[in-house]
């Protein structure tokens, strides 16, 4: 097997082409010459035949016989009969085989040879035999001489000889095999053309190296998350991995169908037209947010299609989402490290002026508070994750002047594996964020953190005392882009959240307070399994 993958394709093409034209010329040249000897022979034989009858049928022959010395007749005219006929030999005999002429004079007068006389002396046939004469293998036409009345007087034998005959088959066989030798070269040329030809297309590759090529392509397609779509200079689709086909929500293989049938508003057309590439084009496809790369497919100077790759603007928000939320995380972190840094400065100047009592004030203030926050956040939340992104937020609230509490009868012993960091940042830190910054512009700024893990569900609930949520605009929060602030940028958050809410199969909850201010509930189910089942 090893050894066919180092023959070359034009080496396995050449072969090919030239065995089969070797084997249908030969076969041609072999049938040919059966059928040219056959023939040859069968031609040879009549002319010889036709010769003899009509020499049998000559009245001078005829009344030769009736002489004293019928040779002295026959033979000069044999003689002219064979130069005109062009017969190897005319022999003529009585009804004995005896010789009345013959091309060696000095034969007349005996016995005919070959044995063959037999058909037409007794039987007074006529016919063509083969047989060894006086002058050797020949081909003989056989004639009876018949009298006036009737009766067998002698016998006619034109013949020619068997090598001659093969001289005559040899030449024709000459021109035949020139012109099958013509052939083969004709063969071999188109061969060598049909075969660089073919190298030429697939790009000088051999097979074993396009299938290698054709498994890797489809192993890539298969692997990479954006979607790709291939088209035709016709507009007929002919390659579409795995991820466009999620991406666009379609349930079947839409190759070799017109592009426009499945991608409606798509531009692939104003690229195979233009020529010109697009990069990062923002688009709405099957309802889908998604962004498109288009490159033209350039073969000998003009576009032969278009390759489309697109990905899921949804997925890439989600990761920038998920990216600022670690960095507001670690941003958080820093501001809690900051508020502690400049405390550390005030006890240090209280001490170094002597206000000891001041200084003591200020650390049993900071330890109450500590010890009130720590009781809960250490001792009744164990989650390690959720303990950071508090920690993080009590410094961020403390910065900004917000009172964040945790509600001390919250309680959660640990998360499920199937909510992990980075989701739990992505719903936590985008509810407290947005209620620290709903609370700003009030007199008194509170926001308050309640979870429970008690039942099948983990139970976040924040809530602010600000403004709340306006009736009109509650059931449009979770949709992206809509946001009730002004800034640019803005609309991706709560959507993400609940989006992250959805995956997890749980729900969010979200209303107003009597007493001003807005709560939102998360329910995240334990058992990712159960749950699942709840909604098949």
């Amino acid at each position: 097997m090893t050894a066919m993958k180092n023959i070359s394709l034009q080496t396995k093409i050449l072969t090919l082409i030239i065995s089969l034209i070797l084997f249908v010329t030969i076969s041609f040249t072999c049938i040919i010459a059966f059928m040219e000897t056959k023939q040859t022979e069968e031609n040879m034989g009549q002319r010889a035949l036709q010769a003899a009858a009509t020499i049998s049928f000559m009245p001078t022959i005829i009344d030769a016989f009736k002489l004293d010395n019928p040779s002295k007749v026959i033979q000069p005219i044999v003689q002219r009969i064979k130069k005109r006929v062009g017969a190897e030999f005319i022999v003529i005999g009585n009804a004995d085989s005896i010789r009345y002429a013959h091309p060696d004079e000095e034969k007349l007068g005996k016995h005919m040879v070959g044995g063959d006389n037999g058909k037409a002396l007794i039987h007074g046939e006529y016919y063509t035999s083969k047989a060894v004469g006086s002058l050797g293998p020949s081909l003989r036409g056989k004639a009876p001489i018949f009298n006036e009345a009737g009766d067998i007087i002698g016998i006619v034998s034109v013949g020619f000889m068997i090598e001659d005959i093969k001289t005559v088959i040899f030449n024709k066989l000459i021109k035949v095999s020139g012109f099958a030798f013509i052939v083969i070269l004709m063969g071999v040329a188109g061969g060598v053309m049909l075969s660089r030809n073919i190298r030429k297309d697939i790009l000088g590759l051999e097979p074993h190296q396009i299938a290698s090529l054709y498994r890797e392509r489809q192993a890539i397609l298969f692997s990479i998350t954006e979607g790709i779509i291939a088209i035709d200079q016709d507009g007929k689709i002919t390659m579409m991995n795995y991820s466009a086909q999620r991406i666009l929500g379609l349930a079947e293989d839409c190759t070799n169908r017109k592009v426009e049938d499945v991608l409606p508003n798509t531009r692939m057309y104003h690229v195979l037209q233009s020529g010109k590439k697009e990069k990062n084009k923002e688009m709405i496809l099957q309802d889908k947010h998604i962004i498109v790369n288009r490159t033209p497919i350039v073969e000998n100077g003009r576009v032969a299609g278009v390759v489309a790759s697109f990905r899921d603007k949804t997925e890439l928000n989600e990761m920038l989402d998920t990216l600022s939320e670690v960095k507001r995380y670690s941003e958080d972190l820093r501001a809690q490290t900051h508020e502690f840094t400049n405390k550390l400065y005030v006890l240090s100047g209280l001490l170094q002026l002597g206000h000891y009592n001041e200084a003591i004030q200020l650390i049993q203030t900071e330890s109450d508070i500590h010890n009130h926050q720590n009781k809960v956040l250490l001792g009744q939340i164990t989650d390690r994750t959720v303990q950071a992104i508090l920690l993080g937020k009590i410094g961020k609230a403390s910065e900004k002047k917000v009172e964040f509490s945790i509600d001390p009868n919250s309680a959660l012993q640990g998360v499920p594996k199937h909510i992990d960091m980075s989701k739990l940042i992505m719903i936590l830190g985008n509810l407290i964020d947005n209620a620290i910054e709903a609370v700003e512009g009030q007199a008194s700024k509170r926001v308050v953190f309640f979870v429970t893990d008690v039942g099948e569900d983990i139970v976040f609930d924040i809530s602010d005392n600000g403004n709340g949520i306006k009736d009109d605009t509650i059931h449009q929060i979770f949709n992206r882009g809509f946001s009730t602030k002004e800034q640019a940028d803005r609309g991706y958050g709560l959507s993400t959240v609940k989006e992250i809410v959805d995956e997890l199969h749980g729900s969010i909850e979200v209303h107003n307070q009597k007493n001003g201010g807005a709560v939102f509930s998360v329910f995240l189910p334990k058992q990712l399994l159960k749950n699942k089942s709840k909604h098949a």
